[in-house]
Formats: C-alpha cells, structure tokens, sequence
C-alpha cells in the first residue's frame, strides 16, 4: 500500500511502509496475531506513509476501475488511491486501529462513505464472501502464524472473470531486521508463488512474474531491496 521505501524493523509487514522512526516491531512471543498488530499500530498515531504501494499504482492505473478487493489493508493507503481512482473497494486488515484510521483518512479526504467498506478479520479464517475485478495482496506478510500460501489461493478464487490477483511480496530482508536471520520464514520467488497458488490450466494467463528491486532508507543509509511480482488475470 505505498512505495515501501523505509521498511519496518523486524522484516514484515501486512501492508505499507514505515512513517517514521522510532518504532520497533513487538515482540511475537504468547501473542495471538490481533494482539501484535494492535501493539504495533499503537507505538505511533500514524505507521505508514499513506502513499499507494508504486507497483499497484503502475498496473493498476491501466486497469479499467471496478470492484477491489485489498487484503491486509493496514492504514489505507492503498484502498484510499483505488477509490479516489472510481473502484468500488473492500479493504480487510485484522487491527481495529488501522481501519479506524483509515476510515478517519477517508472522511478527511472527503471519499464517498459508501467507496470502501472496511472489514475487521483475521486472514487465517477468512473466506471470500464475493468476487472482484481485483484482488490485491501488497506485501502480506506476518511474524505472526500467518498461512500466506493458504490466503492467497482464497484470494485467487475471490477474482471474477476477466479480473486480476496482485501479489506484492518480499524477496529480502534488510540488513537492519530485527528478526533473528534463523527464524526468518523463506520468501518465494514469483514463479514459486505462482506455483504454490495451484491455479487451474487455462483459467488464468500470466501478466507479470517478475524481481522488481526498490531502494529503501535505513539506518545505515539508503539500500536496495527485491521484491516479487506476480500479476495474473482470470479468463
């Protein structure tokens, strides 16, 4: 849900960029994944940027607007750009915090109530309730018992006819993520996520399965970083 150029301590994130500095990731130990996205968005009145994620931003201006659906959609940032842009968006993200910002955002803004609906769920029991023109998952990770593979085969199945699945993901961890290097969970290439997703021959056409890499500030000053792209199009 932005252009990801700073990136959160522990080397996760389920939606935008960092803010500011300042803040830690909280510890995941005895903790259900509501509770340690609730302490993080609390640290700090605002998180993210607020600006889209660049990725979604570039393929998804060339898409004709419809229904989205934006899966991990933190404070906003992407869902606010979709509907300031004519979608119809359905945005979900397990915080309150977050949906309660990005609800205050979007009346700020002054964005039609009636634009996006902001649901409160925990991805790993989610079941898609309806088809979209897009489904977007940027970068929807989680420190937290997170079935990434899993929700994104539901998601593939919650893209209507003609429409398109998005998935945004990281390839690499900073050199200043806080997460112990053993404890890191591996992260797929686009042509493996394709591959895990399992999506049935002849229903879907491959637009882009790419490394894109992305320039980022940290504390060491600014370095590069790779990220998966993976867009494919129902038929």
């Amino acid at each position: 849900m932005s252009d990801h150029d700073e990136h959160p301590t522990a080397g996760h994130t389920h939606g935008g960029h960092s803010h500011g500095a300042g803040r830690t990731m909280p510890s995941t130990e005895g903790k259900d994944a509501i509770t340690f996205w609730e302490e993080l968005y609390r640290q700090t009145p605002q998180i993210w940027s607020g600006r889209p994620n660049k990725v979604l931003a570039d393929l998804a201006a060339g898409l004709h607007p419809g229904t989205a659906l934006d899966l991990g959609s933190g404070e906003g940032g992407d869902s606010l750009w979709l509907a300031e842009r004519g979608w119809q968006v359905t945005a979900i993200d397990i915080s309150p915090t977050a949906l309660e910002r990005s609800a205050a955002e979007a009346s700020r803004r002054g964005i039609p109530a009636h634009r996006i609906e902001w649901q409160q769920a925990d991805l790993t029991d989610w079941r898609p309730a309806g088809s979209y023109d897009l489904v977007s998952a940027c970068f929807l990770h989680s420190p937290v018992g997170f079935p990434r593979e899993e929700v994104l085969r539901r998601a593939a199945t919650a893209v209507a006819p003609g429409g398109s699945l998005l998935v945004v993901g990281h390839l690499s961890f900073p050199s200043s993520a806080a997460l112990p290097e053993e404890e890191r969970p591996y992260l797929p290439t686009p042509d493996e996520l394709l591959a895990s997703l399992a999506l049935p021959d002849g229903d879907w056409s491959v637009a882009v399965s790419e490394v894109r890499a992305r320039t980022q500030s940290g504390p060491d000053g600014e370095i590069e970083l790779d990220d998966g792209v993976l867009l494919v199009t129902r038929s």
